[in-house]
């Protein structure tokens, strides 16, 4: 599994796709209190820690429907509740986000 904390730069030996390496290097890492106002809206996606990140970023920009409503019935990704909201705020922990308009999916990290 490729970890956000790698750059774009450390990939390229790799077999990723462009789309791929740009997400990737558009990864960051947030604070809960960043991401509230996503979660308002109605945009912010969870991503589960089993899979990468940024090759679901990569699905959902690529519309690779088949892909993502697996992830999507099996829970893997799923639109935030508002008990993980409530969570995450209780106990604010390390969480990396990418922005797939009009989606931002985010990944509980450590």
């Amino acid at each position: 599994m490729t970890s956000p904390e790698r750059s774009a730069a450390d990939a390229t030996d790799s077999t990723h796709s462009p789309l791929y390496l740009k997400l990737l290097a558009e990864t960051a890492k947030i604070g809960w209190s960043e991401l509230e106002r996503f979660f308002a809206r109605g945009v912010l996606l969870r991503v589960a820690r089993d899979l990468d990140l940024v090759t679901v970023a990569a699905a959902i920009a690529e519309d690779d429907k088949a892909q993502v409503a697996q992830w999507l019935s099996s829970g893997l990704v799923e639109r935030m509740q508002s008990e993980t909201a409530a969570d995450f705020a209780a106990r604010d922990p390390e969480l990396w986000a990418v922005v797939v308009s009009p989606w931002v999916c985010v990944q509980e990290r450590g």
